[in-house]
Parts: C-alpha cells; structure tokens; sequence
C-alpha cells in the first residue's frame, strides 16, 4: 500500500495541533511511517487524561476508597478506626504522579520519535499553513485534536462566583468541608463520591430526573441508593435559579414547583465539555464545524478540507482517551495512505469509576427500544456470585442482552465493584458473536469475579440459586 505523496514545498509532512491522546497517537505513527512531525501546543503537554482527567482523578478515587476501607470495613470481625488524612500531601502525591507520566509518557516520546514540540497558540492563516507563537509552518496534512473543555451553563449569577470545574477541583490544596455538584453523570459522579469520601459533605444536583439518564432506570437507581448510604445527597429534577457567593456559595433551585436552596463551601460545575475550536481561524481552513462547536468529519477522520484532519474530544463523543487515541492513529493512516479505514464503534465498552462501578457495552435496555429491538435480558445480583459474597461485597448485579430468539449477546450493564474489569469478555463475545452456550462452557475461575458473567448467561434458562456453588 503505497504512501500519498508529500510535496518538498513544505515545513512538514503533518503538523499536529494539541498534545493530548489523539496527538500522541497520530505522532508516533507518522514518525513509525517515515514522516516529518511537528506537534503544536499552547498549554501543558499532555493533555487532559494525565494531566487534569483521568490520571489526577483516579488516582485519588484510589485514595478515597482506600479511607472508606478503613472507615467502613465489610467484615464485622474487623473494627473499622478513624482515618485522618492529609490532604495536602496527597495532593503533592497526585501532582509528582502526574509530572511523573507526563515526562515518561510524552515528553520523553517526543525526543525517542524526534518530533518537533512548538509551544504557541496555532492559528490557520490558510488551508495549508498556521501561525504558532513566532512560528509559520506549512504542512502536507495537518491533525486538528485540541481536545475540549468544560461547559459552563447558563445559570443566573455563575460566571460571577469562583467555582471549580472537575479541572480545577484536583488543584484544591485544602479539602472543603462541604461542597455542592452541579451535573449528575459520569464527572460529577466520580468526583462528588470521591470528595465524600475524602470527608466533604457533598450535594449533588441533577436536572434530569435521574444520575446517568441514559443508563437504565434499575442500574442508576440502585448506584443513587449506594452513593446516599454513604452520605452524598443527590437532588434530581433540578433547575437552578440563581447562584451567589458571600463567604460561601448559596445555590437557589426549583424542584417539582418548589423553590429550595443549598449552600456549601465550595461550587463545581460538572456539566460536560465543549470542543476547544475558537481561536483556531478555521474559517480560513475551510474547515466546517457542527452547531455544537465540533469539527465536522466523516468516516475517515477527515473535515471538510481534504487533507485535514481531526480526532479526540474536538469532534464530539465519544469523548474517551482510548478512542481520541484510535481516532488520532486512524486519522494519519488516512492522511498518508488514502481513506482505507473506517471509524467504527459498533462495540465500545467504557467505565463510570464510581463504587461499584458501572460498566457498559452495546444495547441497554433504554437503547433497544429506542430501535425497536426486541431483546431478552438476564439479570444476576451479585448476592449470587461467590466471589461477592466472600468478600462481603454484594453490592449491584449484572445484566445482559440477546436479541430474542438469536444465541448471542448485543449489550452488558454491569454495577459492580471493580466491574470494568469485567468488560472485556463481553465486549469480545459481542464483537465476534460467540454464541452464549460456548460462553457459558468455557471455564471461568472459581471465586473471579468473572466467574459472575458465567453465572448471568446461565440465568437466561437456569435458577443458579439451585445450583452448586462450584458445579455450575
């Protein structure tokens, strides 16, 4: 398969805007292809994931759970103790792990791919050219993956308040004693459990009627009734009126007609992100953008100028490190070889990192009628799973879907601690459909967690309740 041609009149082969998970993906395989690279940044290298997302927050989603271990241990025979805890230092923790990856895993892949780094703020001038800090680059390709930041509403009063967003919460250096979430889905959730377990009393408002609207109503009931036993209070079917600061914040609401309010030491605004494309002077690209602010594309990662290209948060959802980094690799094999490979997330798990955890892939429930799929659905608390109940932890329960009538699985919504880790086997049954009854052969460990999937097939035609423990 030959390469597109380059021409010679150009700085680079391809010039990448932002230095995130699609960045580095496309870099490095250009740089694996012979190309000349130049990656433009205006921040931080690196991106959100390591250096204000996932890394920052799951590390101290770790921390949390490991206080609430001690706090709340799941075995009578062990006397939970106090759990003081220096937030400072962890912090300090947080911050030298993040410094740590962003070394290991970007700069020092700049200088083993040698790619050149350009600090500045990129600014198209024409289709083929930019203008970054004191920089003009002329490029073959370029890859537009700037990434996105968060959304701040339209509430009375917000935009003048100090509040936080889920960027700016990991940077806090004094735990709050309280603090109020506006938003009710992923972000907001993982953030609001982690602060109370940490020792802030959290208050969580919603504007839809449930957390995580478009999981189904069973799995986000049951994750609201385990995240309110350990404190947090969760306040649905919101609006907010007005938002005001005097020493600490006042949060005015309606809900069902009533007006109420709730105050806190500290405001994050957790209520999605928006593509990072102003400043950018695509107009000047030829680069068309959605009514939402993202970069239009088609199947190939490719805009609406044919030789740029985008990936990552910049172009909507899924907006997931795995799939930027994906989009971002599949973005440089078009670029450079033709348009041969289509984006594809016909079978896309993902993790909720909320205790337990709620883990999806393909068709819930909600999902399957909105298509008019006719499903079967086989659902196993995790009360019925030995490994859950060794560990005292039988907290939510599995559920799985086959079409009516077929022999293999279309979708998996599991609330489970540790239940992404749990995705795998069923994405890869998906994807290939294995047909169930080979599923259900195969051995799975006594006392895994895996072993719970087993049991749920099972459910499709058994009462496991009448099986043995160890010869089902």
């Amino acid at each position: 398969m030959n390469d597109r041609a380059v021409s010679s009149n150009n700085d680079y082969d391809l010039v990448i805007i932002g230095s995130g998970a699609a960045s580095f993906a496309g870099a490095i395989r250009a740089a694996e292809m012979g190309k000349r690279v130049a990656m433009v940044e205006r921040g931080t290298v690196g991106g959100t994931c390591v250096n204000y997302g996932c890394v920052p927050s799951k590390t101290l989603i770790r921390a949390a759970e490991a206080r609430q271990k001690i706090l709340r241990p799941n075995f009578k025979a062990v006397t939970g103790g106090t759990a003081p805890l220096d937030f400072k230092e962890l912090i300090r923790q947080k911050d030298e792990l993040v410094r740590g990856l962003r070394q290991a895993k970007y700069q020092n892949v700049l200088e083993s791919y040698n790619i050149d780094f350009i600090a500045g703020e990129a600014s198209f001038v024409s289709p083929h050219e930019i203008i970054a800090g004191n920089h003009r680059l002329r490029a073959a390709f370029f890859l537009i993956a700037t990434g996105g930041s968060p959304h701040i509403p339209a509430i009375s009063g917000l935009r003048e308040v100090d509040f936080l967003t889920s960027t700016s919460a990991f940077e806090l250096r004094q735990l709050p004693s309280s603090i109020v979430i506006i938003g009710g889905r992923y972000i907001a959730l993982e953030v609001a459990q982690m602060f109370q377990r940490l020792g802030s009393q959290v208050t969580v408002l919603q504007r839809s009627a449930r957390i995580l609207p478009s999981e189904d109503p069973d799995l986000t009931e049951e994750l609201a009734g385990y995240l309110r036993a350990e404190g947090v209070n969760i306040i649905t079917g919101v609006t907010c009126g007005r938002i005001s600061q005097a020493g600490e914040f006042k949060v005015s609401f309606t809900k069902a007609g009533k007006q109420q309010e709730v105050r806190a030491e500290q405001l994050i605004v957790a209520t999605g992100r928006r593509a990072n494309t102003s400043g950018l002077n695509l107009k000047a690209a030829e680069v068309e953008l959605n009514p939402d602010g993202t970069i239009i594309t088609n199947d190939y990662n490719q805009s609406t100028s044919g030789h740029i290209y985008a990936a990552g948060d910049v172009i909507g959802n899924p907006a997931f490190v795995y799939t930027a980094a994906a989009e971002g690799r599949l973005a440089v094999e078009n670029a450079f070889r033709g348009n041969k490979e289509r984006r594809d997330y016909g079978v896309l798990p993902y993790v909720v990192f909320t205790d337990p955890q709620v883990a999806r892939v393909g068709l819930n429930e909600l999902t399957a009628a909105e298509r008019g799929i006719e499903v079967e659905c086989a659902s196993l608390s995790l009360n019925n799973v030995p490994r859950a109940i060794a560990a005292r932890d039988t907290r939510g329960f599995i559920k799985l879907l086959k079409k009516k009538g077929e022999d293999y699985l279309v979708g998996a919504s599991i609330l489970s601690p540790e239940g992404g880790e749990l995705l795998m086997e069923v994405s890869l049954a998906i994807k290939y459909k294995i047909p169930l009854r080979d599923l259900s052969a195969m051995f799975h460990p006594y006392l895994t967690l895996s072993e719970a999937i087993k049991l749920t097939i099972q459910t499709f035609d058994k009462d496991v309740k009448k099986l043995s423990c160890c010869a089902s």
